[in-house]
């Protein structure tokens, strides 16, 4: 089955490493798309789950969180992954940088290299790698190279090795996906470059995830890579006739033409989805290719379940009922924008000092905190942000065009959050229910900022908002851009602090009425 349909599932949660007698699985990359996704799928099957993460309290509210052993670890580390990887029988590789930097890549081979090190010393009986579907033969992107260098370098790390590779994931949430989406549903008529034409073989999320979890079993003799895709060969033009046949959509008109390149073809994508240009860029990368499997030799060890794998048309429908039931288990913003701030947020012990300006505003509102709590919870994405809609829309164009997310990332879903979560060009960084919520900016800043919402009871039992903006600068230009858009706080802050108050107010008397 597919991890959407157990999203819902309520899982009793038990303290403490993960009991049991199955094998012990390391997930990296836990709080990525592929990586939340895996964990409760290994759960189910018997297996026992160490999830790794840089930042456990991003997995601090996922429904199995109390079910497997967290561990603190950066991959980039010897002493972290020596800690994460004792007793471990399978460990999953599930690392892969979106950053557009020259050095990128050696990075990622510096670490996967590290990785197989320590695999190694720590007596891993397998790793599980999820790379790129790519011809052979030809000159690949940066992107798509590395992540066969990665391939390369832990089959060559003397732990048996199961290297998967897929080209076009579908699922609700995956960028794949939204591009698509996004695509296919804001333009009737679009013109594109001559690569729709090529051909793909995708693959859904729940095949590829189950996938993962078999290969855990595999004998250790076999150590090579695996292509795995779905059963249609499609061309991207025919995914975007078939996802508008799917969704109900009127026949799309698309005129191919020759002078857009990759380049290019990602910033508009940029522009018309969700999905950043920076992100983008390696997924239009990968479509330039053919990218077919050229084998099926993993049906020897993972045999096509008894209903077959699922094809296009039934990805592309269960995919859209999970987005309109709001039931995303997983986004490909759940990773952070690369190069996103992860600093130490100004009430930590280590906090280095230095100037942190603050706009600090309180109002008594006459609702309950729940009420209240409803509000903020569901601030930003399609809620919006209660305050001057034009001022909100030019900060997230400007970011955009300066490389940031933007506006356009939206909510997982529109009514809840958990850590971790992105909200438009904001991440999660602290939620205590019915009391706070902490969001870190990750739009191009010249310093760190945070945007806290406090629910709060007043001495005399009433209601209090209290919202609270900091900036950490950096140097001289983060100096000057804080005075030059102090002036707006009035406006912008002021605003959203009177308004969510109103909504709050509404709602408890939508609440009596009821």
């Amino acid at each position: 089955m597919d991890a959407d349909e157990h999203a819902g599932d309520d899982q009793q949660q038990r303290p403490g490493p993960p009991a049991g007698a199955g094998p012990l699985t390391l997930v990296t990359g836990a709080t990525g798309y592929i990586g939340g996704r895996l964990v409760p799928e290994l759960l189910r099957a018997g297996f026992r789950v160490r999830a790794m993460a840089r930042n456990p309290e991003a997995l601090r509210e996922r429904p199995w969180s109390g079910r497997v052993e967290v561990v603190r670890a950066d991959a980039s580390k010897p002493e972290d992954l020596a800690r994460a990887l004792e007793g471990v029988d399978v460990a999953y590789y599930l690392l892969h940088s979106m950053n557009d930097s020259r050095r990128f890549a050696a990075a990622e081979r510096r670490t996967a290299r590290g990785f197989g090190r320590a695999a190694r010393a720590a007596g891993v009986g397998r790793i599980v790698y999820l790379g790129g579907l790519h011809p052979e033969g030809e000159e690949l992107s940066q992107h798509l190279e590395s992540r066969r260098e990665v391939g390369e370098v832990l089959l060559d790390s003397g732990v048996p090795t199961t290297a998967l590779q897929a080209a076009v994931i579908l699922g609700s949430g995956s960028a794949s996906f939204e591009m698509l989406r996004y695509l296919t549903e804001r333009l009737p008529v679009m013109i594109t470059p001559r690569w729709v034409h090529n051909r793909i073989q995708p693959i859904a999320i729940r095949d590829v995830l189950r996938y993962l979890v078999e290969s855990a079993r595999m004998p250790p003799e076999v150590s090579r890579t695996f292509d795995i895709g779905g059963p249609d060969v499609m061309t991207y033009l025919d995914m975007m006739r078939g996802y508008a046949r799917v969704a109900g959509l009127r026949p799309r008109r698309i005129l191919p033409v020759n002078v857009l390149t990759p380049s290019l073809s990602s910033h508009w994508v940029g522009v018309v989805t969700p999905v950043p240009s920076s992100i983008a860029r390696p997924l239009v990368d990968s479509l330039v290719h053919e990218v077919v499997c050229s084998e099926r030799d993993i049906a020897r060890w993972v045999p096509d379940p008894p209903e077959g794998l699922l094809g296009f048309d039934d990805a592309v429908r269960l995919a859209l009922q999970r987005v309109r039931e709001a039931d995303v288990v997983t986004r490909w913003s759940s990773a952070s924008v690369p190069g996103a701030p992860s600093d130490p947020l100004p009430t930590d012990p280590d906090w280095a000092g230095g100037s942190l300006h603050v706009d600090e505003r309180t109002t008594a509102v006459a609702a309950s905190p729940r009420c209240l709590w409803e509000v903020v919870e569901g601030i930003g994405g399609e809620n919006g942000w209660y305050s001057w809609p034009l001022a909100w829309t030019v900060r997230g164009l400007l970011d955009r065009a300066s490389g940031g997310p933007g506006l356009r990332r939206g909510r997982r879903d529109p009514h809840a959050v958990r850590v971790g979560d992105a909200v438009d060009f904001w991440r999660v960084e602290a939620r205590e229910e019915g009391r706070l919520l902490r969001l870190r900016a990750e739009m191009r800043l010249p310093g760190l900022a945070w945007l806290e919402l406090h629910v709060e009871r007043d001495p005399a039992g009433g209601t209090v908002f209290r919202q609270r903006a900091l900036f950490h600068p950096r140097g001289l230009a983060g100096q000057l851009y804080w005075w030059s858009v102090t002036p707006f706080h009035g406006v912008v802050f002021g605003a959203m602090q009177r308004n969510v108050a109103r909504a709050a107010e509404r709602r408890a008397r939508g609440t009596l009425v009821g």
